[in-house]
């Protein structure tokens, strides 16, 4: 924890000179855009795991078909295409695991009065008005809503609401694109399967409201912390619609950031 803190405070010295008072706020921006650079070779390789996910679709159905109700040789059979086609299932979901240490260093850092037996100096720096160790209710609590720390919460509120309706309607158009076709797939479906169809659908409908759940987490979480959320949150937007851009439905997206 103390190495990390010296991390903080060095990058912050560096920026000072740029950002005075708010160097340390800078400082974890920074911080954060090395994390994400540092992931970013494998969100590439998700990246390129999803797209062969989905040209392998039509052979996942023809196994499917030719297995009929045999879920056992039907997973062997999907394993071992998986296997071959040197695909991944579970690759999406390492960059977000990786981030993870990141950011509960930052929550613990600005979460603790002492480092190493002596006051956490870190406590006292500030994004404008608003001190990297409190929380929103904090703000509220002093000058209110709109008051000077208030406002700076506005506006991360506000950045992050922009991320999560652009990531909103991609998600919409990217699921609606790749959406099977309903009732006609439907036929010879065993319950266990049609219940699953059914499941999937539903969480397809919750993922586009996903992103605006980083609100709460900007919300209860300290100021620093807030920050790192919404820095990764921007540039995970950015980088899937690059990574992603011809993907069915993302290209309309993509061109938004164009």
């Amino acid at each position: 924890m103390s190495l990390f803190a010296h991390l903080v405070e060095h990058l912050a010295d560096l920026l000072q000179p740029l950002f005075h008072a708010s160097a340390a706020a800078a400082a974890i921006v920074l911080f954060t855009a090395l994390v994400r650079l540092l992931v970013h070779p494998l969100s590439r390789a998700s990246a390129r795991g999803q797209r062969a996910r989905a040209a392998l679709q039509p052979r996942i159905a023809e196994l499917k078909k030719e297995h009929g109700k045999d879920r056992e040789r039907f997973q062997k059979a999907l394993m071992e295409l998986h296997a071959e086609e040197k695909v991944s299932p579970l690759s999406g979901c390492l960059p977000s695991l990786l981030q993870m240490p990141a950011f509960f260093l930052l929550y613990h850092l600005f979460s603790s009065s002492t480092i190493g037996g002596e006051a956490n100096t870190l406590l006292g720096h500030k994004l404008f008005a608003a001190p990297l160790g409190d929380r929103w209710a904090d703000a509220l609590g002093d000058g209110g809503l709109f008051g000077p720390a208030g406002l700076v919460y506005l506006g991360l509120f506000a950045v992050v609401t922009a991320v999560a309706g652009f990531n909103y309607v991609r998600t919409k158009r990217m699921t609606a694109a790749g959406a099977p076709a309903g009732d006609a797939q439907a036929e010879g479906r065993s319950e266990t399967e049609q219940a699953t169809a059914t499941a999937l659908a539903s969480v397809g409908k919750i993922m586009p409201f996903m992103s605006f759940f980083t609100l709460f987490t900007v919300a209860v979480v300290p100021l620093a912390a807030a920050l790192y959320v919404v820095t990764s949150a921007t540039w995970s937007a950015v980088e899937r619609a690059v990574l992603y851009r011809d993907m069915p439905g993302a290209a309309p997206a993509a061109a938004a950031l164009a």
